[in-house]
This record gives structure tokens, sequence and C-alpha cells, in this order.
């Protein structure tokens, strides 16, 4: 397991490190055993300590969680419980996953990350707002059930994919109600 744990305006202590190798490591070999990436950041805000965790656990499948506690070590707490409970909530698909995918490829794409307009720039000529990054990105070929876990592990608030059963883009996103959105564009006769 690859883990890297680092501090943002903060010193994490070597017991801290400690600490998140062994929840870790206790967690992930229950679902995985080796070959987990995994990088923790500490920062603080104010009183209030957070920590977030980012864990890369197969192509195409990271897990992202956060939590916020009155010291590091409760906030760590609270987001490898978040964790552990989505890995229980889908540990049996996770652990399937590949046998379902063989003849599946996800298609090149390309990600822009826009910056919203400033209000204090009115000489603007477009009244588009400027890209901040852009990077290539995959959009993978999954079937509904699939993008909302992939989604939900990944703590995102929206994912593109090509559906599995017709090869067109879906999206599918959180709505403010809590509940799981669904976008499938109508195929053109």
């Amino acid at each position: 397991m690859q883990l890297v744990v680092k501090g943002h305006k903060l010193e994490v202590s070597d017991s801290l490190r400690d600490r998140v190798a062994e929840s870790f490591q206790t967690l992930f070999e229950k679902y995985f055993g080796d070959g987990i990436e995994a990088n923790v950041t500490f920062s603080k805000h104010a009183h209030e300590f957070h920590s977030s965790v980012v864990a890369h656990i197969g192509k195409g499948i990271d897990l992202q969680a956060e939590g916020r506690g009155g010291d590091a070590y409760s906030s760590f707490d609270e987001a490898i419980e978040h964790l552990a409970k989505r890995l229980r909530r889908y540990k049996r698909r996770l652990k399937d996953h590949h046998k379902n995918t063989e003849q599946r490829f996800s298609m090149a794409a390309q990600q822009f990350v826009l910056a919203p307009p400033a209000d204090e720039e009115p000489e603007q000529v477009e009244d588009a707002p400027l890209i901040v990054a852009e990077s290539a990105t995959q959009v993978p070929n999954l079937t509904v059930s699939e993008a909302v876990m992939r989604m939900d592990l990944g703590n995102s608030p929206a994912l593109m994919f090509k559906n599995a059963a017709h090869d067109r883009l879906n999206v599918v996103y959180r709505r403010p109600d809590g509940n799981i959105g669904w976008i499938d564009p109508a195929s053109q006769s």
C-alpha cells in the first residue's frame, strides 16, 4: 500500500501517521489486500480539524471522504468511518467489478475547470468564464448502477459515463433532496 500523509499548514506527528497507516491496513485488508494508493491531508480551520482522504483502489475507482473534529485523530476517524461504510455497501460489487467489464472500454475526453466570472473585471470582452485548468480524462463505459456506485464512492456530485446498454453518454447526479438523478438522452432517429 502506498500511503501519503501530509498536513496543510499543519505539522503531522509520527503517531498520527502510524494511526492512519494502521487504520488503512485494517480497513483495506478486508476488501483488497495490497495495491492501494491513498492520500490523507490534515488541515485546521479556526478551532476545527479537517481530514481529507482519497484512496485509489482500482482502475477508475477512487474513494473520497472527509471528516471534521476537535482534533486530528477524531477528524480522521470520521473520514475513515465514511470510507468503511461505503466499502461495506459495495463490497460484493467491487470484488466482482472486473469480471463484468472485460469487453468494455472507456473513451478519451477533455476535462476543464472553469473560473466563475469576476465582478471586478467589467472590461472582459467575452461573457464566457476563463478556463483555469485543462486535463485529459476518461469517460468510463459502465452500467447505470456501476455509475451510481462510483459516484457514491468518490463522493462526487455528478458522473458522466458511456452507458454499456446502448453506448450513449449519460449522467448521474445527486439531487438537492439527496436522491440520485439520471440523464439519458434519447437517441435521434
